[in-house]
């Protein structure tokens, strides 16, 4: 294996999934401007997510639409005017 390829800077974040408010304990070395209280009182950075296991279909078994941010409608309006 190669050395001083990985990140060193590896700590315990919080998760949480933005559609149903669901969040975890992980480690990550993803940069977060936001910290989040967890039930252990410590604060830990939070690293908002747009899908996780909780709410993905499969592994809930349920069809959802997610529309984060109006993707849907911003297709429709601009490719509105190619289907006429």
């Amino acid at each position: 294996m190669k050395k001083d390829i990985h990140p060193e800077d590896y700590r315990t974040v919080i998760f949480k999934d933005m559609t149903n408010e669901y969040a975890f304990l992980g480690k990550s070395c993803a940069a977060s401007r936001e910290n989040m209280k967890w039930e252990d009182g410590n604060e830990y950075p939070l690293i908002k997510l747009d899908i996780s296991h909780k709410s993905h279909p499969f592994f809930t078994g349920i069809v959802k639409y997610v529309d984060t941010a109006g993707r849907i409608d911003k297709f429709n309006s601009r490719y509105s005017k190619t289907k006429k």
